[in-house]
């Protein structure tokens, strides 16, 4: 069914969005029941929450000033300027100008992978890098797409999002491992009985037996919510691209140009791999993890893409040159 790139932008924010309430109804949860378990009170929750969240919040910080030079450092970039690379500054000066952003630094990181990443906590201090890769393996249309999408993820404050996502992900890790290294230690459970006798009941012990069960769940719900957020911010960025570009195409090209391409990104790992414009750790290599995917399937992305150039999904045969790849 034909769609719109604004009707995409839309239902990706709106899923966005639900997404992070439900790590808000996870973590409220997790509280709640284990308050509950410790103090016999409901409002035993809000001091236990409040002090993962306080946590999270500081070590979010950290990241939210400074993680995009450590990024940048790891990933091996180096700044580049008109002279060094001429055509990669005119594309993003171009773009740039067209989504009403600042100029963003760029960088090149030398890596025969094609690939690229945005970073920085606002468009005012956002940074892009590009493989080498990615310059010599593309058109220049393909490119403007690829830098489409990342200058969407400025645009779109994808990472202060993705921050606030984080945060609350990290405090529901916090709590629940708190609360079963205390539980493990038998300090929280032998208090948990005790005051159930003197109080709580019945109802205190079913919520440490629920906390329980909760504290070994709800960080792994959390995290696979936020990797949906992740994959949902990607498509809300093809979308926008396509909106910069008014060239669905060239992005589609691109998809398909580094999803079959067989070059490792040696120097990416999981803790940046949600970064990139694809997941730069193939499904073949041994450090790839099927289950914690932080990029929708290329079929999925150059299918919507398609859809907004009102043309028919890919046929099985080129479906099936593109499964499994990404």
């Amino acid at each position: 069914m034909a769609t719109t790139f604004y009707q995409q932008i839309a239902a990706n924010r709106r899923n966005s969005f639900l997404l992070a309430v439900l790590v808000v109804g996870i973590l409220a949860s997790l509280g709640f029941a284990i308050g509950y378990a410790w103090t016999g009170r409901p409002a035993g929750a809000l001091g236990i929450t409040a002090f993962a969240f306080v946590i999270g919040l500081i070590s979010a910080l950290a990241s939210y000033y400074a993680g995009d030079r450590l990024i940048l450092g790891v990933s091996g970039a180096h700044e580049v300027d008109e002279r060094s690379a001429p055509q990669l500054i005119n594309v993003v000066r171009e773009l740039a100008l067209a989504a009403n952003l600042p100029m963003p630094r760029v960088y090149i990181i030398d890596d025969s992978a094609p690939n690229a990443f945005a970073t920085g906590r606002d468009p005012e201090h956002a940074s892009l890098a590009v493989t080498s890769g990615l310059l010599q393996k593309l058109d220049r249309e393909e490119l403007q797409g690829v830098i489409g999408h990342e200058l969407s993820h400025v645009r779109n404050y994808d990472i202060r999002f993705s921050l606030l996502v984080g945060v609350l992900v990290g405090s529901v890790a916090l709590l629940a491992d708190f609360f079963l290294r205390a539980t493990f230690w038998g300090g929280f459970g032998r208090r948990s009985s005790d005051e159930g006798r003197g109080g709580g009941g019945g109802l205190q012990a079913i919520a440490f037996l629920v906390a329980i069960v909760l504290a070994i769940l709800a960080p792994i719900a959390a995290r696979l919510v936020q990797l949906a957020v992740s994959r949902q911010r990607e498509y809300l960025a093809d979308a926008s691209s396509v909106a910069l570009t008014r060239n669905p195409h060239g992005l589609e090209r691109a998809l398909a140009v580094i999803a079959t391409d067989r070059e490792v990104l040696e120097v990416a790992n999981r803790a940046t791999q949600h970064l990139y414009f694809t997941n730069p750790i193939k499904k073949w290599e041994d450090r790839a993890s099927g289950l914690f995917a932080t990029h929708p399937p290329i079929v999925d992305r150059i299918n919507r893409l398609r859809a907004l150039a009102g043309e028919p999904p890919l046929s099985p045969a080129e479906v099936q040159a593109l499964a499994g790849l990404d």
